[in-house]
Parts: C-alpha cells; structure tokens; sequence
C-alpha cells in the first residue's frame, strides 16, 4: 500500500505521516513536499525504512499527476486550499487516484464540489475537508443528526491559540477566512455574511475557556446541507484565543489588504515572522472545536453539544490521517467529490473509534 501524503513536512502533514507510521499497513509512505530538508528531517526522525521524500511543485499540474500517480491514495496537507485545493483535485483525476484532504476554505470546497460530477465519471473518490474543522467537525455534526430524529439547526464553534501554530498556511488561511463575504446557511437556504460580523463568546473546555467567535469562511455551512435532509440552520462561527489578532484580521481585511494575491502573501510572511515575538495565550497553547445541534427525540426538544480539546496539528493531522487509511482499505464508499458527512462516505462511529484510540475524547452534553 502506497500513500502520497502531500505537504507532508508542515504541521499538520507531518502528524499524518507519523500517525501513518505507526497504525496504518502502509508499506510505501511518501512525503511529497518541497521543502526537501524539513522532510529529510521528519523522515530521519522516524524508526522507520518505510518513509521516504518526493521533491514536488504543487504549482505544476504535470509535477502533481507524477507524484500521485500509482498511489493507493493521497493525503492533501498542502495549503493554502483556496489555491491548492482545485488544482490538486483536478491532477487526483488525471492521475486517478483517491484524494483526502483537510481543504478548509468556504470558496475552495465550492470550487471542489464543482469537480463532483467529472470524478464520479472517472471514478473517482475525492474527500474534501477531512480534518479538524471542517472533518471532525463534520463528523461530529453527523453523529448528533444520527442521534435525533429531526435536527433544525448545527451550530459549529472554534477556537485556537496563535502559540499552536505558527505554520504560514495557517497564517494566510487565516486573513482569507476574515475576508470579504463567506457562506452560511440560515433559514433553508445559503446566504453571504459579512467575514468577522456576529461576535459571539462561546465556552470550551479548558484550556481554552471563553473565547470571542465570528462567522467565517469554511467549508461546513457549504457542505453540510447537502447530505442532511431538513436541516434549516448550519453555521460555522471561530475565534483566536488573543482577541487582537482577530481584530487584526478584521482591520487589514477592511483596508482591502488581504484582497490581492501579492500582499496577502506579503502581510503572510511579516505575521509570521512577528507571530514568535507577539503576545500569546500560553496558558491556552491548544486548539478546540464545539458542536451544538438542535434537534428533536420522541417529540422532546432536545440539545446536544459536543467538544474536544487538543493540539491543532493532532485535531487535523489525525483526522486526515484516519481517512486516507479508510479510503486506501476502500471503506469509503461513495464517489465523485464529498465533505466526510456525506452518506456512504466516513462511518462516524468508526472514525471516532479511531480518535479514542490515539487519545481523542469527546466530551458530551445533552439538555
């Protein structure tokens, strides 16, 4: 068994691989990066001959269909996914191949679903958004829709600190999801909300606590309310535990700052080398995700919440990880391009099986 793991030298890749190492059957695990030093790195790290690197140029739609080519499945760790995320899709179906990403902007699962017919021709599986949020999120969204039997509304929280990670995708995926309009699902039907608009303090568990959120640009609002029938509210809403940085976010993106390609990428770089020097929530150095679903069971209302608290690389770097296993044992069953919610795509209960084992709890509250 052979599994591409793309961008496998960043944070959250670099978990997968690991994670892959340890309780996958992969025989032949390849760190597909271009940062060739930071994957000789992990790879010499690892007590392992089963890991080895592949220099590549997400840039190049020929360099894609060579790396992936002949691969059991692909891992996708490489953003930011508002750039990488179609293209990848589209070099996944020349290549064909089975791709699993952690794709986490609103706009790029948009851009994905739009590929779901030609992949279903091809034959093709493509499981966008198979990591902390959206994929857990999702899955955890899918187990309380399974737990009811009618659900009205999903309402997605996260939080994080900026001492979790620091990588420059995250940085820049950052800024995007502060920008502009973002999808969100409201009384049936999809709408565009301002980004950053709808403060609202939100409890996690400790360490993370109270943290301020907004409506922001991610996948679950775009997915969601395909596959769950009767559903009229999916809402996504996150928040940095250092409340300057999300003001931040929402000040440059106000001045048309994160607009453009080149200073999005410009104000990327000079975040990240300031981000060690800010100030940060230490005490909060983790990242979580809360799930509230409003529902009813034997004509009773009932309101069930879900959270976990861990660190941002393990929440995402797992998740992609499970998935790519299940895809390469053909346990995902359904083709063309799909969120991990959808039917016949990843069973929740297995998932977080899976999740439990590697020290993942969910923490469950129900009213």
């Amino acid at each position: 068994m052979k599994i591409i793991v793309l961008g496998g030298a960043g944070d959250m890749g670099a978990e997968t691989v690991r994670d892959l190492v340890r309780y996958s059957n992969a025989t032949d695990i390849v760190i597909a990066d271009k940062n060739v030093h930071a994957a000789e790195r992990l790879t010499e790290s690892l007590d392992t001959n089963k890991v080895r690197v592949s220099e590549i140029d997400a840039t190049s739609h020929d360099d894609l269909v060579r790396v992936m080519h002949g691969s059991s499945a692909v891992a996708g760790a490489l953003g930011p996914f508002y750039r990488f995320e179609r293209p990848i899709i589209e070099a996944a179906i020349e290549a064909g191949v089975d791709y699993v990403s952690i794709c986490d902007d609103h706009d790029a699962a948009e851009a994905a679903l739009a590929l779901d017919e030609e992949a279903r021709q091809k034959g093709r599986r493509i499981l966008s958004g198979m990591g902390w949020t959206p994929g857990l999120s999702n899955l955890l969204a899918r187990k309380g829709y399974e737990e009811l039997e009618e659900v009205e509304a999903i309402n997605i929280y996260w939080s994080a600190s900026a001492a979790d990670s620091e990588g420059l995708a995250v940085i820049l995926h950052t800024m995007h999801i502060f920008t502009g309009k973002v999808t969100s699902f409201q009384d049936g039907r999809f709408i565009n909300i301002k980004a950053g608009s709808g403060k609202e303090l939100v409890e996690f568990p400790p360490p993370m606590d109270t943290v301020s959120t907004f409506h922001l640009g991610h996948p679950e609002p775009v997915t969601i309310p395909r596959y769950f029938k009767g559903v009229k509210e999916v809402t996504l809403k996150g928040g940095l535990a250092e409340n300057y940085l999300n003001y931040l976010s929402k000040f440059v993106s106000a001045l048309g700052l994160t607009q453009v390609k080149f200073t999005k990428q410009l104000l990327g770089h000079i975040l990240k080398t300031a981000l060690p020097i800010l100030p940060k929530k230490k005490s909060r150095n983790a990242s979580a995700i809360r799930v509230d679903i409003k529902g009813k069971r034997h004509g009773e209302n009932v309101n069930l919440s879900y959270a976990v608290t861990d660190k941002m690389r393990r929440l995402t770097g797992l998740p992609l990880s499970i998935g790519v296993m299940m895809m390469a044992e053909n346990k995902i069953n359904r083709f063309g391009v799909f969120g991990p919610e959808a039917d016949n795509a990843v069973d929740s209960k297995d998932f977080l099986k899976e999740l439990e084992i590697r020290g993942i709890k969910v923490e469950q509250r129900e009213i």
